[in-house]
This record gives structure tokens, sequence and C-alpha cells, in this order.
């Protein structure tokens, strides 16, 4: 059997070798870099401005979608806010007439405390008719609460009117300012008397009432307090009406008439105290209103 024969290089051989591969790939190296160098020319003039605008568009689009979000976000909270400021301002808006009922309410206390000496029921006015002047109105209260004709009525400082009519759960009510109204009525320093009469045009124009049928020979002057009359077949004495102003001789020049500012609030009137005590004249005694 041969035997194969054994191949063997010499160290310098194997140098001269890898020293020719390593010129024959630096050559090949070369050749190849100017042959792609004008296609890495082409792909940089071209390709690069392209990556460029495409990176541009992205992160145009990034910045909308976010503003995007942003804009939708503070829609949101906006409409978060508006719903939080109306909600504020309904609330503000009970308070404000919490506010004027417990003021309201309070008058009323402060009334009833001072005309204690009355039995009396407290009402809400339920209408006032056409116009903002409270002349007739009708309140929630009735037959059923103790309420009956020609009864008292009071609020704010004093005197109102008088119950006209009256239902199981309700009841009409004429103030002294409606036409027709009159009220013997008395100055508290001086104790003349006079009638103080209802006169809607009055009361719309300057927010006075009429007031007539003072002797000639009265002592009462402007800013006298009066009040109901203890002569009145109606009323009850002593209740406060207004400060008397603008007194002048009439025309007969045996009478005095003036107007007086009352001490309600026509304008304003929502709740009401009535005296549940009626006025008791002896039917043989002429008395006025």
């Amino acid at each position: 059997m041969k035997q194969r024969r054994k191949i063997e290089f010499s160290p310098k051989f194997l140098l001269i070798l890898f020293t020719v591969i390593c010129i024959l790939l630096v050559m090949v190296s070369a050749m190849f870099s100017k042959v792609t160098k004008p296609f890495s020319v082409i792909v940089s003039t071209i390709i690069v401005p392209m990556q460029d605008g495409i990176n541009s568009i992205g992160l145009w689009a990034d910045d909308y979608f976010e503003s995007f979000e942003d804009m939708k976000t503070l829609r949101e909270e906006n409409e978060k806010l508006a719903n939080r400021v109306e909600e504020l301002t309904h609330m503000n808006e009970n308070l404000s007439t919490d506010q004027e009922e417990l003021e309201s309410l309070r008058a009323l206390l402060v009334l009833d405390e001072e005309y204690k000496e009355y039995k009396k029921v407290g009402a809400r006015v339920i209408s006032n008719g056409r116009n903002n002047w409270y002349e007739n109105f009708v309140i929630n209260k009735g037959s059923q609460d103790g309420i009956k004709k020609n009864m008292n009525v009071l609020s704010g400082r004093g005197l109102v009117g008088i119950v006209t009519e009256v239902g199981a759960n309700y009841a009409k009510v004429q103030s002294i300012i409606a036409d027709g109204s009159n009220v013997s009525a008395m100055s508290v320093s001086t104790l003349d008397t006079c009638v103080v009469k209802g006169n809607a045009e009055r009361i719309h124009s300057d927010g006075n009432i009429d007031v007539a049928f003072i002797s000639k020979d009265a002592d009462m002057k402007s800013g006298d307090e009066l009040v109901t009359s203890h002569i009145s077949s109606k009323y009850l004495p002593g209740l406060r009406i207004g400060n008397v102003n603008d007194i002048t001789i009439d025309s007969s020049n045996l009478t005095k008439s003036a107007h007086v500012t009352p001490v309600v609030d026509f304008q304003h009137i929502k709740e009401v105290l009535v005296i549940l005590d009626l006025k008791e004249v002896p039917d043989d005694v002429e008395t006025a209103d």
C-alpha cells in the first residue's frame, strides 16, 4: 500500500503567499470604492433630502397630533369649568334667594315681637296681579288656618292691608296703596287724626300715599309717624303706616292734605303676618275705616 505524500510549506513560502493575498485584497477594495462612489453621491443627493422631508413630516404629524390631544384636553377642561361656573352661579342665586328670604323672615320675627299682643299666622304671597306693585294679592293661607275677612295684614315694618276674601286655603288682601283703600290714621306725636287714601298712580310715580282730612288746626308736621287710629272700624290701633310729608292747606282752608311714605316696600312682599284678632266695634258706633 502506497503512502500519501505529505505536503509541507515552508514559513517563507507562507509569508509570501499571505503578503500577495493582502495586496490583492487592497487592490480589489480600491477598485470597488471608485465604482461605488458615484452611487454614494446619488444616494446622498436624493435620499438624504427625502429622509429630511420624511423626518419633518413625521415631526409635524407628531406635533399636530400632540396639539390635537392638547386641544381635546383643553376643550374637556373648558367644558368642565363651564359646568362648574354654571353650578356655582346657580348656587349663588340660591344663596341670594335664601339670604333674601332669611332677611324677610327676620323682619317678620321683629314685627311679630313688636306686636306681640296680637295673635298672628305667617303666610306666603302666591300671586300679586298684573304689575310689580302689591296693590291686591293672594296668600297661601285661608279659613282652615283661622283667617277671616277684615283681618289686618303686616309685612316689612308695618301695615300692608286687610283681608277682603277668604277661601279654604287662600285669602285675598287689599293693600293700603290700592285705589279705594281708606285707613283711619293718626300722628304718634300729636295724636291728630287723618285718613290715608290709596292711590295707585301716586305710589307708582313717587312712592307715596295720599293723606287727607287733617284738621286745619292740627299740629302734625313733616316727619311725624302715622299709625292706625283707635277710631277705625276695621284696623287695629297702633299699626305703623309711615312718615308724613308735604303738608299743605286745602283750597277750602278748612283742612290740610299731605303724603305719607310707607314703611312697607310694596314692590317686594313675599311673606306676611296675618293678625288673627278682629277689630271689635259696637254696631251703634259710627267709625271710619
